[in-house]
């Protein structure tokens, strides 16, 4: 079953539904099912993610800004328009270098 605040049919601004927070990284739920779902992140720049793993594949999209993606020991950096494709399972870690948004796409395995 879906999990989402928003109303189908309604057409909104992505980038618009998360804001950044000076105190933290700002996380919003767009909708979740049991085999994943699509969240957004907003970071002020220098805000980070510590090292953590996901139990999804994950799509990470860069809305606006620029971040620094470090998975498996190798640092990239995405710019607002490009993606990433990270597998399950995997360690990872995220840095903004500047004000950024971010879409996650998960799907679980």
């Amino acid at each position: 079953m879906l999990s989402t605040e928003l109303k189908f049919g309604e057409v909104r601004k992505l980038a618009d539904q998360v804001s950044a927070n000076a105190e933290k990284v700002n996380v919003k739920s767009l909708f979740e099912t049991s085999n994943g779902g699509v969240a957004l992140l907003a970071f002020k720049a220098g805000q980070a993610l510590s090292e953590h793993m996901a139990t999804a594949e994950v799509m990470v999209n860069v809305l606006e800004g620029r971040i620094d993606f470090t998975m498996l020991g190798t640092s990239h950096t995405i710019n607002a328009g490009e993606f990433l494709l990270m597998g399950a399972e995997v360690l990872h870690s995220v840095r903004a270098i500047e004000d950024s948004k971010v879409m996650l796409l998960k799907v679980k395995p």
